[in-house]
């Protein structure tokens, strides 16, 4: 099967050995998404709901680029820090879907990469 990397500079650059995307069949799998502002590399401060906004159009950003739109996405996992945060992280996460939702999953992590408090991946379907 012949897969697809993907590279946007409309989302944070890659902060290690990996693709931003991977599109390979029909199915798109978006590396997980800090909140990070693209275009000056600087995290995002602020409340929990803006930190999950920004993760989200990142992803958005990486799916566009493989022609997709958030209605392609089917999985998603959010990663917190703190589960206290996951009512204000739930909220801002619905605000991208109309209707029928994806599948999700939503988790406690010690640390994340750049001592981030939240972070989501999605794979999305042609």
């Amino acid at each position: 099967m012949a897969k697809e990397y993907l590279h946007t500079g409309n989302a944070p650059a890659a902060v290690g050995p990996y693709s931003q995307g991977v599109k390979a069949g029909s199915l798109l799998f978006v590396s997980g998404q800090m909140p990070v502002d693209p275009a000056t590399g600087d995290l995002v401060t602020g409340s929990a709901a803006e930190k999950a906004v920004q993760c989200m159009k990142n992803v958005l950003a990486i799916l566009e680029q493989a022609g997709l739109a958030g209605d392609n996405i089917v999985k998603a996992t959010i990663f917190l820090t703190d589960m206290n945060d996951f009512g204000e992280v739930n909220k801002a996460y619905a605000g991208f879907f109309k209707g029928n939702f994806p599948a999700r999953s939503c988790v406690e992590v010690s640390r994340l990469p750049k001592d981030v408090t939240v972070e989501i991946e999605v794979i999305a379907s042609s």
